[in-house]
């Protein structure tokens, strides 16, 4: 979605993780850690976690600015952002990593086996449901996560909550305001891409 929002054509390889492409060996080389997205900037830079690659990208091809124009409003970004990937993000990951059979041995992302845990997945469940409820209530009080322009921190907590409804949690017939902001990312071109 930050490709898109920023207008910006990238090569794109896509990456089998069902038949475990990501630990192969022409992939480890490009990314020791296993796990994607990777960017590899003109440089050759191996770019290997979202907060690398929006950063960059935000440095690169500033407009238009998806974290923030003033020291306030990138505050508000970093922190909402933040929020979407811990509160809501590693929730979803609990859930499907601690509870999908194909994850089994997968509890974690990278190059190392490791077994689920159940309550985990239980654990997640409800931060999920919790951060729908943060997120409607915030969204009460503003258009945008970090105030009156869209960010990576809207792309984030979008992801969320298309990851969330894998597992079957969904936003609640009373979440209006959350039920009004999706709508409004789903309208953006780039949810589509």
């Amino acid at each position: 979605m930050i490709l898109a929002e920023k207008r910006v054509e990238v090569r794109r390889v896509e990456i089998d993780l069902r038949n475990g492409e990501q630990f192969s060996e022409q992939f480890r080389a490009v990314n020791p850690a296993c796990t994607v997205p990777v960017l590899v900037t003109p440089e050759g830079e191996a770019l290997c976690d979202n907060a690398s690659i929006a950063r960059w990208l935000e440095e690169v091809y500033p407009d238009p600015p998806l974290m923030g124009t003033g020291p306030l409003e990138k505050a508000r970004v970093a922190e909402w952002l933040w929020r979407a990937e811990f509160e809501g993000l590693m929730a979803i990951m609990e859930v499907l990593r601690n509870s999908s059979r194909a994850m089994a041995g997968r509890a974690l992302p990278g190059p190392h086996a490791v077994e689920q845990i159940p309550e985990l997945a239980e654990r997640g469940r409800a931060r999920a449901h919790r951060f729908l409820d943060v997120l409607d209530t915030r969204l009460g009080d503003t258009p945008w996560l970090a105030g009156d322009m869209f960010s990576v921190a809207d792309i984030a907590a979008f992801v969320f909550v298309e990851f969330a409804a894998w597992v079957k949690i969904a936003p609640a017939g009373n979440h209006d305001a959350l039920a009004g902001w999706l709508e409004a990312v789903r309208a953006r071109p780039s949810a589509s891409a």
